[in-house]
C-alpha cells in the first residue's frame, strides 16, 4: 500500500473518530431538581439515622492537608 493511500485512510479514520466524539459530547447543563422529575435525583430515605458518636478521622484530615500543601507550585 502506498504512503499516500495509507495517509488518506488514516486522515479519514481520525476525522470519523473526531466526528463521533463531537456528536456524543454533551456539555454540562444547569437544571433545577424538582419532585416532578423523580428519576433525576437520588431519593433521601424518610428515616435517616445519624450516628451520634461520629468523630472525624484526624489522620485523614492530616493526609488531606498534606496533599493540599503538596499541590502548591
Amino acid at each position: 500500500m502506498k504512503r499516500e493511500i495509507a495517509r488518506g485512510l488514516f486522515l479519514l479514520g481520525s476525522l470519523a473518530i473526531a466526528t463521533a466524539a463531537v456528536a456524543a459530547w454533551q456539555p454540562p447543563v444547569m437544571q433545577v431538581l424538582s419532585s416532578a422529575q423523580p428519576d433525576a435525583q437520588c431519593p433521601i430515605p424518610r428515616v435517616a439515622k445519624v450516628a451520634i458518636d461520629a468523630k472525624p478521622d484526624h489522620e485523614l484530615l492530616l493526609f488531606m492537608y498534606g496533599m493540599k500543601q503538596g499541590m502548591r507550585p
